[in-house]
């Protein structure tokens, strides 16, 4: 099983299109995304979960781009597991983490993650601790939530659970049954 951990900016900006593509494809792997709104580790530019009205190092006057709302996403490039947690839910975040790893196709879970340094400072929310506090007062677990109910802003809810759990065959099934009809022709 493959996994994959990365951030917000280079999964959805930079690696965008493999992402799609793995998800479409039903790849047998685990993607777990934390999502901190920003390139945090390459000077705080902005990102493409950037909340609207956000300041960034590249939007110091706010960000007015939409941002992605990542299950949204995977739901709708073909993922087959897809959850919601922030770094606050850790043992909800474990069980999801099981889920995803035992479930075959291309599974994603996206952990909402403080940047207290580049993020946190500019948009006054707080040390690392605030942040956390916030997440723990403002997230609401909703699983199997709509997904036009799991988009995120700037000091708005955070609707958090297990979105979608779904049985699709997986990219070497579909390969394997195609190679099968075919060596027996």
């Amino acid at each position: 099983k493959i996994v994959v951990f990365s951030g917000d900016g280079d999964l959805f900006a930079i690696g965008g299109n493999h992402f799609i593509h793995a998800a479409r494809r039903n790849i047998d792997m685990t993607v777990i995304c934390v999502n901190n709104f920003t390139y945090g580790m390459t000077g705080g530019q902005g990102s493409s979960t950037t909340h609207i009205g956000a300041k960034t190092t590249t939007t110091p006057y706010g960000n007015y781009e939409n941002p992605f709302n990542l299950p949204h996403l995977a739901v709708a490039s073909g993922a087959v597991y897809v959850a919601r947690w922030t770094v606050v839910h850790v043992w909800r975040l474990k069980k999801a983490m099981q889920e995803a790893l035992e479930k075959r196709g291309f599974s994603f879970i996206e952990v909402i993650s403080p940047c207290p340094t580049n993020y946190g400072r500019r948009n006054r929310l707080g040390d690392g601790l605030d942040e956390m506090k916030y997440y723990r007062e403002n997230s609401i677990i909703k699983h199997g939530a709509p997904l036009e109910e799991t988009g995120l802003a700037l000091g708005g809810k955070i609707v958090v659970g297990k979105f979608l759990e779904q049985e699709r065959p997986t990219f070497v099934d579909m390969m394997s049954e195609t190679l099968d009809r075919v060596t027996t022709n």
